[in-house]
């Protein structure tokens, strides 16, 4: 079914408070802006994805290892890593709407609407290739790279603006390109200002003594200020990786998209520790692992693609994005970044301990290099979420609402019925139910015709449903049926395990990897 962008991810936000996966926060007090809890189904299908990325991360690499770092921290910290003076969005205001944006992002959309321009034309040209003259062809290369060119213009105004922090520049990319507020649909712009995201509050039982400290805007910090107690206490040798998963929090005063940017978050990082000089290939490498570990998922390779940092971190040497096509827009999934020795180097001096490595082989010490991994875990959950969301029309035209989720991420996995409320039926499923529950996330569902509870099993996601009928207490065989094909076959009850097992479990991801 064609439903326009903005409508699919309205109904995309619905379905998932309707199925449980995502309720505002506090909604019962008019809800917290960009701040959202995860339902009974939500928690299961993050919690599988978090699981999913530890298991490739750390259990498949003999070199990786995880740890778990608090989230108050030195207050020191965060003055070493760059936060305190350079953790900012450069946010401006329209005068007429009142409305506040990160400039950055305007002018991003603004690119993006171009390079859609240029998407339109090269269609534009395959559709009409049989009368495609040469007076045509060189009209459409014409504009093409007219668009093209305005694209490079913009990008290396934005670069340069950006690397010497030139907001009035900012500001005038702006106006010049003409970018209009949405809600107003006014030019009429306020100076760009810096904002910093952190949030502060104050630890101490008494507020005179108290000391002001920061909720980490990342994990990466835990990660650096203990490298130096893992690499000696795993015996770690160059190169290796340090991984953590927890709770983030950035200030987001342009805070919007759903879970796509809150407030409080929950992100997937990996730092690896390498030797100077070769961090160019693990770069390269983590580049290509990352997105092989995403399109394993099976959303469709067409929704990738990587996307250069126009303008580098503080303490990047290189930096790139993958970025996946949600029902807005390509956006970044996933960042992979060669850090350089900065951050150790950084603690080295603000705390006077020494971070250097050991080098057996080299006889030396030195500070090592470190290549990033950092995934958001919720916008993984909302790429995985609006893949899978599906409107279909059937044959007997009814329409059909279905997650296709990658089945070892759904959150139940099997849900078991049987046919009708009596004759020993109910029996024989709960018997199914108490076999298969402990390796699987299984429900069991008797209430209106097997026809309806199949549609509200495909509208949570679940990949399999297994009925059992009269017939099943003669042969010890069960339909299951597959959510995607809605195909049915008949299996002994025995080999139920087994048929799961292949099918649903986490193992059936990671051999792909």
């Amino acid at each position: 079914m064609s439903v326009k962008p903005e409508d699919f991810f309205k109904n995309i936000i619905s379905h998932s408070k309707e199925y449980g996966y995502i309720f505002q926060s506090s909604e019962i007090y008019d809800g917290l802006s960009a701040v959202y809890d995860y339902g009974q189904n939500g928690a299961e299908l993050k919690k599988n994805i978090r699981e999913y990325w530890w298991k490739a991360m750390v259990q498949l690499h003999d070199n990786i290892v995880g740890i778990d770092a608090a989230i108050f921290m030195h207050p020191t910290v965060w003055k070493a890593s760059g936060h305190v003076d350079a953790f900012n969005d450069p946010l401006i205001d329209n005068k007429d709407s009142k409305k506040r944006y990160r400039a950055d992002v305007l002018i991003e959309e603004h690119v993006a609407k171009i390079e859609d321009k240029i998407k339109k034309e090269v269609e534009k040209a395959a559709k009409r290739f049989e009368n495609f003259d040469e007076a045509m062809f060189r009209s459409t290369n014409a504009r093409v790279v007219e668009y093209q060119n305005k694209i490079n213009e913009i990008n290396n105004r934005f670069k340069t603006a950006l690397n010497e922090n030139n907001l009035a520049e900012v500001r005038q990319i702006i106006i010049d390109c003409e970018i209009v507020c949405p809600i107003s649909g006014s030019r009429n712009w306020t100076d760009v200002r810096q904002f910093n995201l952190m949030f502060s509050t104050a630890m101490g039982s008494v507020s005179e003594e108290a000391s002001t400290i920061y909720l980490r805007p990342e994990t990466a910090q835990g990660i650096f200020v203990n490298y130096l107690n893992v690499q000696k206490t795993g015996r770690m040798k160059i190169p290796f990786g340090i991984a953590q998963t927890g709770k983030a929090f950035r200030n987001e005063i342009v805070a919007r998209q759903f879970i796509f940017r809150m407030r409080e978050f929950e992100q997937m990082e990996m730092q690896f520790f390498v030797k100077p000089g070769t961090e160019n290939h693990w770069y390269d490498y983590w580049k290509e692992n990352r997105l092989k570990w995403h399109l394993s998922l099976g959303l469709g390779k067409e929704n990738y693609k990587y996307h250069d940092h126009l303008k580098l971190a503080h303490y990047a040497k290189a930096a790139c994005d993958i970025e996946f096509q949600f029902p807005f827009g390509f956006k970044e999934l996933e960042g992979i970044h060669s850090r350089s020795d900065f951050d150790l180097k950084q603690h080295e001096e603000h705390s006077g301990k020494k971070l250097q490595y050991f080098d057996v082989e080299e006889n030396k010490s030195y500070v090592p290099y470190v290549v990033e991994t950092s995934v958001g875990l919720d916008r993984l959950f909302l790429s995985i979420l609006s893949a899978a969301y599906k409107e279909e029309l059937l044959e007997n035209g009814e329409t059909r609402v279905v997650l296709s989720l990658p089945p070892a991420l759904a959150p139940t996995k099997v849900a078991i019925f049987p046919l009708v409320k009596k004759d020993g039926l109910p029996e024989l499923a709960e018997k199914i139910v108490s076999k298969l529950k402990f390796d699987f996330n299984v429900a069991y569902d008797e209430k209106d015709t097997v026809g309806k509870r199949y549609r509200r099993q495909d509208a949570i996601g679940t990949p399999y449903c297994i009925t059992v009928d009269h017939q099943s207490l003669e042969d010890n065989c069960v339909t299951i049926r597959n959510r995607d094909t809605m195909q049915q076959e008949r299996i002994n009850i025995d080999a139920l395990h087994a048929y799961l097992e292949d099918r649903v479990t986490l193992k059936s991801l990671l051999k792909q990897l």
